[in-house]
């Protein structure tokens, strides 16, 4: 029989990279399950409150996920209860189910890791589960996989200052994020604008001034044609009726479309927390960020023609065939990428 392996899902992104790193593993048995709560405590604040709605242990993120891979045909086993699996990729390490913790495990970066906040540090001080921060702070961050797949040396180092072991991570680049020079030819009609792409702080519980953004955003543009695409988990109702209010006249607003060639064809990129910003950096963009420029030029996913996927694969290949301890999986694996990373060259 052919050995089965477990892909952890969460947003369409998440989603979208995981079912990328199983097209190289189809002589394996690949199945597809949305992340889960498996404790008593946290189920309950799923279930029972508001205050998971805007994450991707929420029933609609599974919804749009399972959607997402039915089309494609891909096998799915909600919270892993069909099989017994020889390898389960996580795309956060932030909720792993302890069913799994016995198994093999390797956890895939999605993109931008949120800025650490006061409760972060509270959250790492006392030792406690790194979802309470409500944000993606401390994903990648709590040592609890056996391998882990970075986006960059960059990010490599950041997972090892916050926690996890340096012998564990590997830059393999990340599927969605590793070949932006393709967006360069799309059919995308509009060119030369300043493009804004929002954030979903609200949606998930931070504080965010909404109004001081857009008109933050209106003096940088000065005048020039602004478009704002909406980041896909906010409420389209109210963002739309604030940059009607607070932007000048005549401002664009997308909630759909493909924000990678909106990127490709602006003049200027303005964001706040979003990993887009690294399709402006590789683009050769002027970009602005809540997060320092500089930090983000050094963390900026590897460009490796689209090579990432089966980076990972090639990992996932390898350790789900190792007899040995998991603990000695590392010691004699060598990762030889499948393409070069080039050189980013940044405006």
């Amino acid at each position: 029989m052919r050995k089965k392996i477990l892909f952890i899902t969460g947003s369409i992104n998440q989603t979208s990279q995981m079912h990328q790193i199983s097209r190289h593993l189809q002589d394996f048995d690949c199945w597809f399950s949305q992340i889960f709560a498996d404790n008593a405590a946290l189920r309950a604040v799923v279930k029972h409150t508001p205050f998971a709605n805007g994450t991707v242990v929420a029933e609609g993120f599974r919804e749009k996920s399972e959607h997402y891979l039915q089309q494609l045909g891909a096998q799915l086993d909600y919270r892993g209860e069909k099989n017994q699996y020889d390898l389960v990729v996580n795309c956060s390490d932030m909720i792993v189910a302890k069913k799994f913790r016995e198994t093999k495990t390797v956890w895939v970066q999605e993109g931008m890791i949120d800025k650490p906040t006061l409760l972060t540090g509270l959250v790492k001080a006392f030792g406690l589960p790194a979802y309470l921060t409500g944000d993606t702070s401390l994903n990648g961050s709590t040592n609890v996989c056996d391998i882990y797949c970075a986006a960059s040396e960059g990010y490599k180092n950041y997972f090892a200052n916050y926690g996890t072991d340096q012998s564990k991570l590997i830059a393999t680049g990340i599927p969605n994020y590793d070949n932006q020079r393709q967006f360069m030819n799309n059919d995308f009609p509009l060119h030369n604008y300043v493009m804004v792409a929002t954030s979903d702080m609200r949606e998930t519980y931070r504080f965010e001034n909404r109004r001081a953004f857009i008109r933050h955003a209106a003096k940088i543009a000065d005048g020039r044609q602004l478009l704002f695409k909406l980041h896909p988990n906010e409420k389209v109702s109210r963002a739309d009726a604030e940059i009607k209010k607070h932007a000048p006249s005549g401002a664009l607003i997308f909630s759909s479309g493909n924000t990678n060639h909106m990127i490709a064809n602006c003049s200027e990129l303005i964001t706040q927390y979003s990993t887009v910003v690294y399709t402006g950096i590789v683009l050769g963009k002027k970009v602005h960020s809540y997060f320092d420029l500089e930090k983000l030029k050094a963390l900026a996913p590897v460009q490796n023609g689209g090579a990432s996927a089966k980076n990972i694969a090639q990992i996932c290949r390898a350790y789900i065939n190792f007899d040995g301890r998991k603990e000695d999986f590392l010691k004699g694996f060598t990762f030889t990428a499948d393409s070069e990373p080039r050189e980013l060259q940044y405006a």
